[in-house]
This record gives C-alpha cells, structure tokens and sequence, in this order.
C-alpha cells in the first residue's frame, strides 16, 4: 500500500473512485469545467487529497480542506470529506491510513481541530470513524442545503 497526496495526473482514477461514494449523484459537468476545477483544488495550499493505491491502483481516498482562523490563537481547523474506499478494499485499513495521512497533515499545519461528517447511519461506520480517531460525542452537526436542492 502506498499513501500519497494525489496528483493533477489522478483525477480519473478519483472519478472513478468517487462512483462508490454514493448511491446516486449528480451528473458531472463537461470535462473542461472538471479540468478547471481540479487544476483549482491542486492550486489551493489549504485543500488537499489522499489517496491509498494498491499496484498503482487508487483504492481509496479523503479530502482535507485547512481553514484559516482568528480564533484558538490563530490556528487553523481541518474540514475532512468525501471519505471513499472500493467495497472489494473495505476493513483492509486503507480508509483509517488515508485518514491518517490527513490528520498528520492537518496536524503539521497547525490545525486544532479536524472535523468529519458522514450521511451514513450505520452503527459500523460510526466504529471506523471513532478507531480513525474521531469523537462521534465532541459535537452536533447542522447542514442547511438550498431550497432548490
């Protein structure tokens, strides 16, 4: 298993990776606008990508984004998303190292916190996200979404 942060040359493989991350999703827009949007993300010193790859195969992958802030002395907060592993590589421990990766590089960043979500209920995702590291009791979560959404 390598961990690394994904590269401009890894957005295919991430799409690819991201059609088991839900059940139904919107249609991406055309590939010049996915182009431009990538090339943004890789631009930005505060977003960052993981990915485990198995034989040069990307298997999973999260999402780091560092927030500056003016509060807890200055120090930045992590936001971590879109936490995706292939169903064949689940309980395999490449979700727990990818989240590793971002937390350490939140960490080296400063950050005082880092902050998850998830859309899933199930008792078992709770389990995986708390043996990562994280405290499912530390915080209620709100999300308020469009009126046309």
């Amino acid at each position: 298993m390598q961990i690394r942060e994904l590269a401009h040359s890894d957005l295919s493989a991430l799409l690819h990776l991201y059609k088991h991350l839900h059940d139904a999703d919107e249609p991406l827009p055309e590939p010049t606008r996915i182009e431009a949007v990538w090339h943004e993300i890789q631009a930005n010193w505060g977003i960052r990508y993981f990915g485990a790859f198995v034989e040069s195969r990307l298997v999973s992958s999260c999402t780091l984004a560092v927030i500056p802030n003016l509060t807890r002395g200055g120090r930045p907060y992590g936001v971590i998303e879109n936490v995706v592993t292939l169903a064949e590589h689940r309980a395999c421990g490449f979700g727990r190292a990818v989240l590793a990766e971002a937390l350490s590089a939140a960490w080296s960043r400063g950050c005082y916190k880092v902050m998850l979500m998830t859309g899933r209920k199930d008792e078992a995702t709770f389990q995986f996200y708390e043996s990562a590291g994280f405290d499912r009791q530390a915080r209620q979560a709100f999300i308020a979404k469009p009126s046309w959404l």
